[in-house]
């Protein structure tokens, strides 16, 4: 995504970026209880740490739930853990060669979007994170500042053509700083006594990526179409198809539904998004700051000052609204994480269950309660299996 993630278009996380950073106190809000109504199982918790690497974070944990399903996996032993950093090291290399073909006429940086996640496991297949952990420079979690900076002059450096007429070495030297930094891609290796390569590996986990479906929803394209969704993070042009709003909640709640997780990206810059593990769409305003990815987005941990708290009206969301929204830049291309099941409050309001990549914290260990509410408003676009949606809006969508 941009600032950080995403989509497919996307969302998705998420290297700070420009407007929407937070810096603000959270606001005072009641003491939250949940009942889970439905929740899908998911791998555990992971940390993008210091890296604007959402978009792939999330997706990992989007096929991991996948396979678990598919596969009918009882055993949390025996969940996938898919290898992130393969799949930015291969986004990488096919970037640099978009970006020197256009001259440096596009975005380049980690963050990305789901359409680039899935065309990478097309295009070069997956390794488990036993694998290819992609910690090769000295770091438990990934800290990627100056990766990011070395690229981005390399690439740069190429784009000025000092001889005139490019050498034909240079991504071989672009993918000499991806294996110093990240480590060699395996060409085979060997998961459990089988050996694989990243290809044959993914198709034995059972993910095609043509079984993925990104929805959006906003009035600037026609319904029931094919959109590239206009953030600079979806730099491979991914497209989405545009549903109605009523329509494009209802994909989410039957996916959920039918034991479908759903890959989110969208906009956490919300003085709602709290860091303890809410994401509420208040009608606040918020300020700017800088720092790790989750101090960036939901700001430091400054408790609100007076006042008692109590249960907050959210914005009533509709069509023209999310449009003003984007058009205005209101929602902008934050984050990208996982949705797997939803939840009541005291209350009796609906919530999603949201798994984070920003390690095991928060009040509820890595996992966000997003209302309803937010989640129309600030939902970018959303990746489902094309078995998740209604056979009705498939028939409109032209999709089998």
């Amino acid at each position: 995504m941009r600032k950080s993630f995403i989509i497919a278009l996307a969302v998705a996380a998420m290297v700070p970026a420009t407007a929407g950073a937070q810096s603000r106190p959270q606001p005072k809000l009641p003491d939250y209880q949940f009942t889970t109504v439905k929740e899908i199982p998911v791998t555990s918790i992971k940390d993008q740490h210091r890296s604007g690497t959402c978009w792939c974070f999330s997706a990992m944990s989007f096929l991991e739930s996948e396979v678990i399903k598919s596969q009918n996996i009882k055993d949390t032993l025996q969940y996938p853990d898919l290898s992130e950093m393969f799949v930015v090291n291969r986004s990488y290399h096919d970037r640099a060669i978009k970006y020197v073909r256009l001259n440096g006429s596009m975005g380049f940086s980690a963050g990305s979007g789901f359409g680039d996640a899935l065309e990478v496991i097309r295009e070069y297949g997956i390794v488990p994170q036993s694998v290819y952990s992609g910690m090769n420079y000295g770091y438990d979690l990934p800290v990627q500042g100056e990766l990011d900076a070395v690229l981005k002059g390399y690439v740069d450096a190429v784009v000025k053509n000092p001889n005139r007429t490019l050498t034909p070495v240079w991504p071989k030297g672009f993918d000499g700083i991806l294996s110093a930094y990240l480590g060699e891609i395996p060409e085979t290796f060997t998961e459990n006594g089988k050996t694989y390569t990243p290809e044959s590996y993914r198709d034995a986990l059972g993910i095609n990526p043509d079984d993925y479906v990104n929805i959006s929803s906003y009035t600037h394209h026609p319904f029931y179409s094919q959109f590239a969704v206009e953030v600079q993070d979806n730099w491979r042009g991914s497209t989405a198809y545009n549903l109605p709003l009523d329509e494009f909640m209802a994909v989410i709640d039957n996916a959920i539904e039918n034991g479908y997780t759903v890959l989110w990206g969208g906009d956490v810059s919300e003085a709602g998004f709290t860091r303890d593990g809410l994401a509420l769409l208040l009608d606040t305003s918020a300020k700017e700051t800088s720092g790790s990815d989750q101090e960036h987005w939901v700001g430091k941990n400054d408790d609100a000052e007076g006042g008692k708290a109590e249960v907050p009206a959210e914005v009533d969301v509709t069509p023209e609204l999310r449009q003003l929204y984007f058009d205005n830049k209101q929602t902008t291309d934050d984050h990208g994480m996982h949705l797997y099941g939803t939840a009541k409050d005291q209350f009796g309001n609906k919530y999603y269950l949201i798994k984070n990549s920003w390690g095991v914290t928060g009040k509820y260990d890595g996992t966000w309660y997003m209302s309803e509410a937010f989640v129309k408003g600030k939902t970018i676009n959303y990746v489902v299996n094309r078995k998740a949606i209604p056979a009705e809006i498939k028939k409109k969508l032209g999709i089998k």
